[in-house]
């Protein structure tokens, strides 16, 4: 995965703006802030955006008084290549776990037979 996707807010704004082609910076501060349900530093998140333009996968651009953030395609590949990668795991994830097979519940011991070296991050 590449470095930027190490950020979970970095994610959420590549999905966020991917959902809406283009968002100003307030609408998608606006948007973040409703998703976690609290309120995000104005300097932290503008740092985020910085940083995202900065690498690449965000172009800016002024409209008015406001800044206009829109994926590049090397943002999008990313973005699309991160959620091809989450959708596997979460789909052999469902497959193990509906496996287990011990009650409607679906609890048990999902964790039998894993590897503990995967557990050391």
């Amino acid at each position: 995965m590449t470095k930027w996707f190490h950020s979970g807010r970095r994610r959420d704004c590549c999905a966020l703006i991917y959902e809406a082609g283009e968002l100003r910076a307030q609408s998608l501060k606006s948007r973040l802030e409703t998703h976690y349900d609290e309120r995000i530093d104005p300097q932290s998140f503008y740092a985020t955006l910085a940083a995202l333009v900065e690498a690449g996968y965000l172009a800016r651009r002024v409209e008015g008084l406001a800044d206009v953030y829109a994926l590049t395609d090397a943002g999008e590949t990313a973005l699309l290549d991160h959620y091809e990668w989450f959708s596997e795991r979460v789909e052999a994830g469902a497959g193990r776990v509906g496996e287990a097979g011990n009650g409607a519940d679906g609890a048990g011991d999902v964790h039998a037979g894993s590897d503990e070296d995967d557990l050391k991050d």
